[in-house]
């Protein structure tokens, strides 16, 4: 498989072949040109940014213009096999709302976040004062366009009250895989796979 920033290279190898794909907020299309290329997915994306959407296109990448916030409900139920949102969520106004359209045009989604709830978010916020800045979250606050801090605990909490199934979930901390046990404290990154009950 084509090297993938790690969240991304989970979901390259849990999408089966020949499937439909949304990947929205699919950024420079390197998800997409991975499945297209090592697994003939028909993968289609929407992205927010015009210069990606032009890297996108300019890849032979079949991505339109669009807000997750508002444009999923302009397509059909069950459109797709895979809706995914990677390190999307927590840019979105209603992450809830936004999860609900996703299983809606989806079959199944994947959906990865940054941990707020880190070891080492934490103790920034305690010994620094200060929201923190990392490897994964390498953007101060005033430019950061994550508007809601969401934890793994947070998450799994919004999927029990949706109804949502949690068929899979991965948890990384760098680049490596790390256990499901204290994930909200542990993990840096989390990817799940959902599905309606």
């Amino acid at each position: 498989m084509t090297a993938l920033r790690p969240d991304l290279a989970i979901i390259a190898r849990e999408v089966a072949a020949g499937t439909r794909v949304l990947d929205v907020g699919c950024g420079d299309g390197a998800l997409m040109a991975a499945l297209r290329d090592e697994k003939q997915v028909d993968a289609r994306g929407m992205e927010l940014d015009s210069a990606n959407v032009a890297e996108c296109v300019a890849r032979g990448l079949s991505v339109i213009q669009g807000d997750a916030n508002i444009d999923l409900a302009d397509y059909p139920e069950g459109a797709f096999d895979y809706a995914i949102l990677s390190q999307t969520l927590q840019t979105t106004m209603r992450p809830d709302l936004v999860m609900e359209q996703l299983l809606r045009v989806g079959r199944k989604a994947f959906v990865s976040f940054p941990n707020f709830a880190h070891w080492r978010v934490r103790l920034s916020l305690l010994w620094g004062g200060r929201m923190p800045v990392t490897r994964l979250l390498p953007i101060a606050w005033y430019e950061t366009p994550n508007i809601h801090h969401v934890t793994v605990d947070d998450f799994r909490a919004l999927v029990r009250d949706q109804g949502i199934k949690v068929e899979g979930a991965w948890f990384l901390s760098g680049d490596k895989l790390t256990s499901a046990a204290a994930a909200n404290f542990r993990a840096e990154h989390a990817v799940f796979l959902l599905s309606r009950s």
